[in-house]
C-alpha cells in the first residue's frame, strides 16, 4: 500500500519515522510552504529536525502547496498515486476531492480522546481545563474537522506538573505506534471504525498570544494550568504594576500552587489576599501572586521583558516588590 505523509511540526515527525521505517512504501511528504523565521504554524511550536530534513534523507518527494485544495495541489498529489494519506498536525482541511484521490482516503493521528478536544490545539486545551488524562486517536478522515470514525484510541496520563509542549512529544510517539498499527489493519481488509457523537465533542481552537494573559480573580489551580498549557507558545503573560512606573511585561514559566496558610510577608505589605496582590518571603528568594480563590501561586521562573529566562530569586535581587505592587493586564 502506498502511502502518502501529510504533517508539519515535531508532533508528526514520529508518525512519519515510523512509516518509513514501516512495510509500507512512503511515496510522498506533503507539508506546509517555507515561511520566515518566526512565522513557524504548528500546534506548539517546537522546532525538531524537520519534515524536510527527514524526507531529503530517505529521498523521499516533498511538496509544499499553499492550499492542497487547489487544482493544482490535488494534480500534485495524485502524481504521487497514493493508496493511503497519513495525516498528523498538518493545518490544512482536506476537500472531499483530496480525500477521494487514494483509493482508501486518509487516516488522521490526533491528539486527543475525540470526540473531546476537536481541533488544532488539543494538548493546550486538556492542560488548560485541568485534565488528568488526554490520549491519541486515529481517526478515519471526513470533511469536517476531526470528526471521522474512531479506528484506534489510546489514553496517556497527564503529569501534575507537565507542560503541554512535553505532553505533545509524549502523544507523537503513542501516535506514531497507534498509526503503523492502523495502517496494517486497513492493508489486510476492511477495518470497521467506531461512530463519534457530536454532542460529545468539545473545540480546541488555535492559540493566540491573548490565550497567555493570566487572569488573576480565576482560581489558583487553573492559573497554574494555563501556564503549563501555554508552553513553549504562546506562553502565558502578565504585568508587574509598580507604584510610577511602567507596567513591566512578564513570562511565566514556571509556578505551582501554593497553600493559603502561608507565613506573614514582610511588614508593609497588604494583608487582604486581593487577586493578583504580590506577596514575598522577607528573603527575597520567593515569589506568590494572590488568585481569585484565596490561593497563592508560587511563581519559580520567569522572563522580564528584554531579558533571560532566570529563576524569581535572581529576578526579585534587582526588583524588591513594595507594598501596593500587584500583577495585571497591560496597561492598555
Amino acid at each position: 500500500m502506498r502511502l502518502v505523509m501529510m504533517g508539519s511540526g515535531t508532533f508528526a515527525e514520529p508518525t512519519f519515522l515510523a512509516l518509513l521505517q514501516g512495510r509500507h512504501p512512503v511515496v510522498g511528504l506533503v507539508t506546509q510552504p517555507d515561511r520566515p523565521v518566526g512565522q513557524e504554524r504548528g500546534s506548539t511550536r517546537q522546532t525538531g529536525r524537520g519534515m524536510k530534513t527527514i524526507a531529503d534523507e530517505h529521498h523521499i518527494p516533498i511538496i509544499q502547496p499553499d492550499s492542497i485544495n487547489t487544482g493544482e495541489g490535488m494534480l500534485q498529489l495524485a502524481a504521487l498515486q497514493p493508496d493511503l494519506l497519513v495525516v498528523a498536525a498538518y493545518g490544512q482541511i482536506l476537500s472531499r476531492d483530496v480525500l477521494a484521490v487514494p483509493p482508501q482516503g486518509g487516516i488522521n493521528v490526533h491528539a486527543s480522546l475525540l470526540p473531546k478536544y476537536r481541533g488544532a490545539a488539543p494538548v493546550a486545551w486538556a492542560i488548560y481545563h485541568g485534565e488528568t488524562q488526554t490520549g491519541v486517536t486515529i481517526i478515519r478522515m471526513s470533511v469536517a474537522l476531526d470528526a471521522g470514525d474512531i479506528l484506534a484510541q489510546e489514553v496517556v496520563e497527564i503529569g501534575r506538573d507537565e507542560t503541554a509542549g512535553e505532553l505533545e512529544a509524549d502523544l507523537a510517539e503513542v501516535g506514531a505506534r497507534l498509526a503503523v498499527k492502523v495502517i496494517d489493519q486497513i492493508a489486510a481488509g476492511p477495518v470497521q471504525g467506531v461512530k463519534q457523537y457530536k454532542t460529545q465533542a468539545t473545540k480546541a481552537p488555535k492559540l493566540t498570544k491573548e490565550h497567555g494573559l493570566i487572569d488573576w480573580s480565576r482560581p489558583g489551580r487553573d492559573v497554574c494550568n494555563q501556564i503549563r498549557a501555554m508552553q513553549p507558545w504562546p506562553t502565558a503573560y502578565s504585568f508587574w504594576h509598580r507604584q510610577g512606573q511602567e507596567p513591566m511585561r512578564l513570562i511565566i514559566y514556571r509556578a505551582t500552587l501554593s497553600s493559603p496558610h502561608f507565613p506573614p510577608p514582610k511588614e508593609g505589605f497588604t494583608r487582604g489576599l486581593e487577586a493578583g496582590e504580590i506577596l514575598a518571603l522577607t528573603d527575597k528568594s520567593q515569589l506568590f501572586v494572590a488568585a481569585g480563590d484565596q490561593t497563592l501561586v508560587h511563581i519559580q521562573e520567569l522572563q522580564p521583558a528584554g531579558k533571560r529566562r532566570m529563576l524569581v530569586a535572581d529576578f526579585l535581587r534587582g526588583h524588591p516588590p513594595q507594598p501596593g505592587d500587584r500583577l495585571g493586564p497591560g496597561p492598555n
